[in-house]
């Protein structure tokens, strides 16, 4: 008797190629080679110290048990609160759900918005875990109409027989921050009581122009927003991140999260609660500050190299999504597994992203210290010769 294959589904489930990357580079390094990692999207920093000293603390007071399934109550209230102090927004904590990490988030909101066949937008290139979680409830995404790596007019984001749309600002891995005029008008068409609205604030924060804003600026009964304790707030190990949704749909997505998840990590949603406090947002500010010098130098770096970047490097996340330079005569795959070998340097291929012109782009991650990106650039331009 021969094993079941896996379920069908999971023919729609891509791998990522970084990882076969990572997995070389972190083999390189075993042997003894000097690698520049500018592949993984994670903060190269230590989660905050007031967060781990609040982690440290609730461990040593035995608060190891299961909290309620939408997450601790006064992490609700601390993250309503933020939205008071940093936007002005008067949020109901109730409608906050605290969940494991941003794709726990993302996983309980699709569970209950996505029937089987339905069509959803999605950005291309975008984060590739949207598209996977779509199909895996059975749903269909639905690239939204871009040019390169940017989104069109809010009139072209209307393909016919969407039930909802999701989008990221500032979106892995372009970093483009959605104008307030496109986010408006999307907000019209989506968001109602037809069609839902899904978007990802996770880099939120990690801008470096204009004013950090939130979709939930103007409510609707079909808008969803999510968020992380990783990305700006450093933290991705501890694996928390939360939603803001309609209060209808609370009730569902409890019964659901019950089912998938339990409750998030009791100790992590401790944690968090230090990451709103003064401390922990002044030395935030100060990470923010340096990965700014990092985009602007890495930016300036690779322009003189030839790829293809903007004038302007995008306003958030830390990656910078280049087109290779026009004399390189292979695809971005073949480029990102030579430049590896040849000069240890390891950054993520463009079409683990979709399929909108990602073939010859490439992501870098300014996740590293500046002083291995100036090694990085060194060698980028020793191996383009």
């Amino acid at each position: 008797m021969s094993f079941p294959d896996p379920a069908s589904r999971m023919a729609a489930i891509a791998p990522f190629r970084v990882m076969e990357i990572l997995a070389r580079a972190q083999a390189m390094q075993k042997a003894g080679r000097d690698l520049v990692h500018m592949e993984v999207g994670e903060p190269d920093f230590p989660a905050p110290e007031p967060v781990n000293r609040a982690a440290a603390e609730a461990l040593q007071a035995g608060l190891t048990h299961y909290t309620p399934a939408l997450g601790l109550p006064a992490l609700r209230e601390a993250i309503a609160a933020h939205y008071q102090q940093r936007f002005g927004l008067s949020l109901d904590p109730q409608r906050v759900i605290v969940t494991p990490g941003a794709s726990g988030a993302l996983q309980l909101l699709l569970g209950v918005l996505v029937e089987p066949g339905d069509r959803v937008g999605v950005q291309d290139p975008g984060y590739p875990c949207n598209r996977h979680m779509i199909e895996l409830y059975g749903g269909r995404a639905v690239p939204l109409p871009q040019r390169g790596e940017r989104l069109e007019a809010a009139e072209a984001l209307a393909p016919e027989g969407l039930v909802g749309l999701m989008l990221a600002s500032p979106a892995n891995p372009t970093g483009e921050v959605l104008s307030p005029e496109l986010l408006a008008e999307v907000r019209r068409r989506y968001g109602g009581a037809e069609r839902f609205l899904l978007v990802d604030e996770i880099y939120q924060g990690l801008q470096y122009e204009g004013e950090v804003r939130t979709a939930l600026a103007e409510d609707g009964p079909g808008l969803f927003v999510v968020n992380s304790f990783s990305k700006y707030f450093g933290m991705t190990g501890y694996r928390v991140g939360w939603a803001v949704v309609p209060e209808r749909w609370v009730e569902p997505l409890d019964r659901l999260a019950q089912n998938l998840f339990l409750a998030p990590p009791t100790i992590a949603q401790h944690a968090a609660l230090a990451a709103f406090e003064p401390e922990t947002g002044a030395e935030l500010e100060r990470r923010r500050a340096i990965f700014r010098e990092r985009r602007d130098r890495l930016h300036a770096g690779l322009r003189e190299l030839g790829f293809e970047l903007a004038p302007e490097p995008p306003a958030g996340a830390f990656y910078l999504y280049a087109g290779l330079p026009h004399d390189w005569p292979g695809d971005g795959e073949t480029f990102c597994r030579e430049l590896l070998e040849a000069q240890a340097v390891a950054v993520t291929p463009g079409i683990d992203f979709g399929d909108n012109g990602t073939a010859r782009r490439v992501r870098f991650a300014y996740t590293t210290e500046l002083e291995r990106i100036e090694l990085g650039l060194q060698r980028i331009a020793a191996f383009l010769g």
